[in-house]
């Protein structure tokens, strides 16, 4: 009899994974799970690609094989496998490595922050110097260059010249300017004093004053989402604003049910970081093609990486120092979150359970998790779940026509895996 989807995930992470990881079938408490992208999309709160709801954050598959609903997959066979290295997708991308997104992406991304900047127009002074504050370009501008990349990628698969159109740069500035805004906001939730390397907006104004910035930029991002003519992408993207603010309730609340926990914590990273990335890579998409199909490649890409992206934070947060991450180190166990590495060891450290539950707001609690996550295999297991994300990334981008810009999201999803900050 199978056991609980910690063990079956235990028992799939020791032996890596096995060639066919997606074809896998999970099982929970012994019946396996099976799942249509339509009826996994509508048990989340979601429905059909194409929809204001989007499906869930899992890895979904356009053949419409069995899906999984937690991280935990059982093996097909026991034999040993290579370790979560994408040796595969190197060798059937073997120029990947050449195609830099950095490199690509830095022409359209020169002038980025100067343009927001423009957005941002407002006579009151310190309410313009507050706006500006993090549009500094010190900022690591993930979510524009991955929307930009996917653009021209989307362009040359669709017989066009790879030039980014008007409306493309467009929403890439403006996920820069939902994604910034977020952040704002956050910061006062959470009361950090960090942000990028330098105090946050509420430490140096107040929450009053950083509320009210977070805010104008947010309507800022949408007069300029409104002049890009399109109701679908107007759609897309205000999804991912009302997404932002359910998975920041998600973020206030803890599941009692230890085998919930885990679908709650992956639902809430894809509304809080991934959906910005898929409904951006989508919506650029929509402005060059029409096909639904294309459009499903770059939203699946843009939520995989996302995920990903989020899981590689969490790790980060338990295996880099202060000043690497450009703020405190163990900050979500301060704000009393139980992330990817946590819920994998209270499997082997039962006293966590009690902890998560009470947000870890006892004494003490937080340095006891510190030490039962690094005494367990917590890191390693979310570092190998974020690379099955990773690859399902590439499957799907690697159903565009080959390109630069295609090959350097591809090689995108290695520097997510392999980031130190």
């Amino acid at each position: 009899m199978a056991g609980p989807w910690w063990l079956q995930f235990r028992h799939w992470s020791a032996a890596c994974l096995s060639t066919n990881l997606f074809e896998s079938v999970p099982h929970f408490h012994g019946r396996s799970v099976l799942f249509n992208a339509a009826s996994l999309g509508r048990a989340l709160g979601g429905s059909s690609p194409g929809e204001e709801r989007q499906q869930s954050p899992l890895p979904t598959q356009t053949n419409q094989k069995p899906l999984f609903t937690s991280p935990v997959i059982r093996h097909k066979s026991q034999l040993p496998c290579p370790t979560l290295q994408l040796s595969s997708c190197r060798r059937a991308h073997s120029d990947a490595k050449r195609k830099d997104p950095f490199t690509l992406a830095q022409k359209d991304l020169t002038s980025l922050y100067d343009d927001i900047k423009k957005e941002l127009f407002v006579s009151k002074k310190e309410l313009k110097f507050i706006c500006d504050y993090y549009f500094d370009g010190k900022g690591k501008a993930i979510r524009p260059m991955i929307v930009v990349l996917m653009a021209r990628a989307l362009n040359i698969h669709s017989n066009k010249a790879g030039e980014l159109l008007p409306g493309q740069r467009a929403i890439a500035m403006i996920s820069e300017m939902i994604h910034t805004a977020s952040l704002v906001h956050d910061d006062v939730i959470d009361g950090s004093d960090k942000r990028r390397g330098k105090r946050t907006i509420n430490e140096v104004w107040g929450e009053r004053k950083a509320i009210l910035a977070g805010d104008f930029i947010l309507s800022a991002a949408s007069m300029a989402l409104a002049r890009i003519g399109s109701n679908t992408v107007v759609k897309l993207l205000s999804q991912v604003i009302e997404d932002l603010v359910r998975g920041e309730f998600m973020q206030l609340g803890s599941k009692e049910n230890e085998n919930e926990r885990f679908k709650h914590y992956l639902e809430k990273t894809f509304k809080k970081t991934a959906s910005l990335i898929a409904n951006s890579c989508k919506a650029v998409s929509i402005l060059v093609n029409s096909d639904p199909e294309v459009h499903e490649i770059a939203y699946q890409y843009g939520k995989n990486v996302g995920i990903a992206f989020q899981l590689v934070d969490d790790v980060l947060d338990f295996t880099s120092g202060g000043n690497q991450l450009g703020k405190p180190a163990a900050a979500d166990l301060k704000l009393g979150l139980a992330t990817g590495p946590v819920l994998f060891a209270c499997q082997q450290f039962p006293e966590l359970h009690a902890m998560i539950m009470r947000r870890f707001s006892s004494d003490g609690d937080v340095d006891r998790a510190w030490q039962y996550v690094l005494q367990s295999d917590g890191v390693q297991q979310t570092s190998y779940l974020a690379r099955h994300y990773c690859q399902e990334a590439i499957r799907q981008i690697s159903m565009l026509r080959p390109s630069p810009e295609r090959d350097a999201l591809i090689r995108l999803t290695e520097m997510v895996l392999t980031r130190n900050k």
